[in-house]
């Protein structure tokens, strides 16, 4: 079974690029979605073979999530089910007979941390949300997450210690959250591979120079794991400011 997770950053922008062909190529089982920036019924998609789950922000051109699935769900929730924390479309959880799969759009901390304290907030209940899940079946976690978690997860870590998505407080919480019974599946394969990213600035020339975050995940409850046989980020492919990554679990 494969599954890729892409912060599209707009999908009415990337459609005009390149994002089918993308997407027919990968032809993955899960194909998951952050960042849509849209409405219901701003845009249709050509997806005979899928079924479409859409988690909408209330606040319009804003954040969003989606995921297009070849077998139909058991059951859907959109959000975490606390109503400070779903008005931004952030989290769609699909379940299956073997495993609940989520795809979550983590919030920012924004310029001057002016969100950090949101963020913590949101961490503590996401993560109880997961926890939950898992005394029931195993988890799939997929999405941008807005963090790297370790030194060699973004390419300039000492000047970015203090800048949203590498603050201590942020990383902590990563690590809280694979206490808590989960693995970062690409590390997992590959735990010292340093220089692979999956988002790159827009400013500064930042993918030709290779400057970039690895923040977008593949999650696994650990009781999965051993049923995962690989993980990989897509750098080949343009189109956002992020890069499709991929994972095959033998589900």
């Amino acid at each position: 079974m494969k599954l890729i997770s892409w912060n599209v950053n707009g999908l009415r922008a990337v459609m005009q690029k390149n994002f089918m062909d993308v997407f027919n190529e990968l032809d993955a089982d899960f194909f998951c979605l952050q960042e849509t920036k849209l409405q219901e019924g701003q845009i249709v998609m050509d997806l005979p073979d899928h079924h479409e789950y859409w988690n909408y922000a209330v606040k319009k051109g804003y954040s969003g999530t989606a995921i297009f699935a070849k077998e139909p769900a058991l059951s859907v929730n959109y959000g975490i089910g606390i109503e400070e924390h779903d008005q931004e479309g952030r989290v769609i959880t699909l379940e299956y007979p073997e495993f609940y799969l989520v795809c979550c759009y983590t919030p920012n901390s924004q310029n001057e941390l002016r969100r950090l304290d949101y963020r913590m907030t949101w961490e503590d209940a996401f993560r109880d949300y997961l926890k939950q899940l898992n005394t029931q079946k195993g988890v799939i976690l997929c999405g941008d997450l807005n963090v790297a978690h370790e030194n060699i997860d973004l390419k300039n870590w000492k000047t970015n210690q203090k800048n949203a998505g590498f603050t201590p407080q942020e990383r902590e919480k990563f690590t809280q959250l694979l206490a808590a019974g989960f693995v970062d599946s690409f590390r997992f394969f590959y735990p010292e591979l340093a220089g692979v990213y999956s988002w790159w600035s827009y400013r500064f020339n930042a993918r030709k120079n290779n400057a970039g975050w690895r923040i977008d995940y593949f999650v696994v409850s650990e009781d999965l794991q051993d049923k995962m046989t690989d993980a990989k980020i897509h750098t080949e492919i343009f189109g956002s400011d992020h890069c499709p990554v991929e994972l095959t679990i033998g589900l």
